[in-house]
């Protein structure tokens, strides 16, 4: 689903017509996961998340909403700031409106993309089948949620062993927290045990 194809059905499916701007977009983002930088928030995240969330798709209200608020939630990634949903939900939605996309439907973009961030469960279907494929990793099998594991800790290079140990265990603890960490119904028959593994795993190895 991340193929220009699809890119430019999603566009067309919210009245915008296939163009060279389009085409130029799709191949800007598919850069910015590429960034040398980046080792989680890749394009295997971005592919990742379109398959878990193809399943859920009939599921939403605004399914070409959720789609492009899926391509534009790691627009923008810098371990080093905290605004990196905001500056990606910005640029979803002005991208958005440029191309004469409705603003009631521009902004929906916007508020999915700042869903992710995870600050508080989401709501909505819309948002809880985007927060929920962002989130699938957690429930993955236990190799590739210790590659995932390995591959934030990479991104975090920079940050001493420590406090990433204390800071990364704080983050997923909330998450253990939470009555349910997917909030699909889905998800949670076939993720939330898996999930609940994992981190508890993870967070005993960090400790």
């Amino acid at each position: 689903m991340t193929t220009l194809e699809s890119w430019i059905e999603c566009w067309q499916s919210l009245g915008v017509a296939p163009s060279p701007a389009l085409v130029r977009l799709h191949a800007e983002l598919l850069s910015r996961y590429s960034e040398p930088h980046r080792h989680y928030h890749t394009l295997q995240h971005l592919s990742e998340c379109f398959e878990k969330v193809s399943e859920l798709l009939p599921l939403t209200e605004h399914p070409a909403e959720v789609f492009l608020a899926l391509w534009f939630h790691d627009a923008f990634y810098d371990t080093q700031r905290s605004d990196n949903e905001e500056r990606s939900a910005i640029r979803a939605r002005d991208t958005a409106i440029e191309f004469g996309v409705e603003p009631v439907a521009a902004q929906c973009i916007y508020d999915l993309v700042m869903a992710t961030r995870h600050a508080a469960e989401p709501v909505g279907i819309d948002a809880q089948v985007l927060v929920d494929a962002d989130l699938s990793v957690l429930g993955a099998s236990i190799a590739r949620f210790d590659e995932y594991e390995v591959q934030v800790r990479q991104e975090y290079a920079w940050v001493p062993e420590p406090i990433f140990r204390s800071k990364r265990a704080e983050v997923l603890k909330g998450f253990l927290a939470r009555p349910q960490i997917y909030s699909t119904a889905v998800f949670q028959q076939r993720y939330e045990e898996q999930a609940r593994s994992n981190l508890l795993r993870s967070i005993a190895q960090l400790q």
